[in-house]
């Protein structure tokens, strides 16, 4: 179980590099735009957006590549993409160099939310695959506290702080790197591929050599339903995992968790606070997101993903309501920080913890890629057109409006937990197929 355990955490660490891309244009948002004069459309949409539709790419290709050469190959690819996104963004000299040097890291995230969990659940045992998926999450977030903290501390390296704030990601991409190098393929993976003998040898370095067998007749069962050329995961028979991968990611997007990581700054200093209050508030939420991702990690398997579920709807509904009144009202100080503090331990515990878990659990073995493929990429693509979108309508609706229908999306997200939401806790892969196929 140890080795299941570092596996685990090494490839979760693609999470963090995830995290780390996200939310460091956050620190060099502004002063992108007042370098290169960019409207806010152009801004939006180009500048800050274009990592985004690469995450969109990438998720909706990143299955191909992590069925047909591995989850482990997939894993050291995205370690590459990020180490060059990193570089060529730091030393980027006019605004579209820039964003595709962000598109390139784009695929890097968009990859990585489909081979990392797939690995993670892969390797797990049942009544520690919540925990174990989720350390992707955990890494999600401590890169998130990570870039906001880096973006700080080098704020005041003049006007090209933006350089380093952008560069600094080579280094954890090549520490990365390093690591997957030592991690084993996926069993499943391998016994997909037929390569039955190299499988054995990873159940015996995780001490499940007697799983070998049912393991064996689980995956060539599966296999059957894939013998077809034609099967995929839009048949009728799969219709209830679809509909649940694209709801649960639907709602993780509409809650605008991604539109507030990525302007957070502005939003703090759209509440009335200045800009190095509102860089310094920014680490306070990268730290309220760490602490509650640890309890939704040590809670996942306990309580289970749709009670974390439940936890975190009615979270969002009460903080986002607040800060749009807040907004409305015009409050100033600390209301506004306080409230979406509020808002990101309410995702943490519950979209944050469950989103990657739920998705890799809910596909049969021979289709898990391409599910989680259909998932990331809804979220994805409402990732990039979210935050693409908010200075525009800050500026014309204003933040109090935006917040409001964030909040009225989460009602909604709690009826969906409520009526159609299975719990997986503590339920092996192949008999959560069983279970959801009909």
């Amino acid at each position: 179980m140890k080795k299941i355990v570092i596996w685990s955490l090494i490839a979760s660490l693609a999470g963090f590099l995830f995290g780390f891309d996200t939310v460091v244009i956050s620190g060099a948002d502004k002063k992108l735009q007042l370098l290169w004069d960019s409207s806010d459309a152009f801004h939006g949409t180009v500048v800050m957006g274009m990592a985004l539709w690469g995450t969109v790419i990438g998720a909706i290709f990143g299955g191909i590549p992590t069925n047909k050469i591995g989850r482990k190959n997939t894993l050291l690819i995205i370690g590459i993409l990020f180490f060059f996104s990193a570089i060529g963004s730091a030393f980027a000299n006019d605004p579209f160099v820039f964003a595709a040097f962000r598109f390139i890291g784009g695929l890097g995230v968009g990859a990585s939310t489909i081979a990392a969990p797939a690995y993670i659940s892969e390797i797990s045992p049942a009544k520690d695959r919540g925990k174990l998926v989720a350390f992707y999450q955990f890494n999600i977030v401590l890169g998130i506290l990570l870039a906001f903290l880096s973006n700080y501390l080098l704020s005041d390296f003049g006007e090209n702080s933006w350089r380093w704030m952008m560069g600094v990601q080579a280094i954890p991409s090549i520490i990365y790197l390093l690591f997957v190098l030592t991690i084993p393929e996926s069993p499943r993976w391998l016994l997909s591929k037929s390569r039955n003998v190299e499988a054995k040898k990873v159940l015996k370095l995780m001490g499940q050599e007697e799983d070998y067998e049912k393991m064996v007749f689980d995956i060539n069962l599966d296999e059957k339903n894939a013998t077809d050329s034609k099967d995929n995961i839009f048949l009728k028979k799969y219709r209830t995992p679809l509909l649940l991968a694209f709801f649960i990611a639907f709602f993780n997007q509409l809650s605008g968790i991604n539109a507030f990581l990525y302007y957070s700054p502005r939003i703090f200093q759209e509440a009335g606070l200045g800009e190095s209050t509102a860089l310094l508030s920014s680490i306070g939420i990268g730290a309220v997101n760490l602490v509650f991702t640890l309890i939704g990690v040590f809670l996942i398997d306990r309580l289970g993903r749709k009670v974390l579920m439940y936890i975190g709807s009615v979270g969002y509904i009460i903080s986002l309501s607040l800060v749009a009144l807040a907004f409305f009202l015009h409050w100033q100080g600390i209301a506004v920080p306080i409230f979406l503090f509020l808002f990101v331990a309410s995702h943490a515990i519950g979209q944050g913890a469950v989103i990657w878990v739920f998705i890799s659990e809910i596909f049969p073995n021979h289709l898990r890629a391409s599910g989680q493929s259909f998932g990331s990429s809804t979220h994805w693509v409402l990732a990039a057109i979210i935050p693409s979108l908010i200075p525009f309508l800050f500026s014309t609706i204003g933040p109090g409006v935006v917040f409001l229908f964030f909040a009225i999306m989460m009602v909604f997200q709690l009826i969906f937990v409520a009526f159609m939401m299975p719990e997986t806790k503590g339920i092996s892969l192949e008999e959560l197929s069983k279970k959801l196929i009909k």
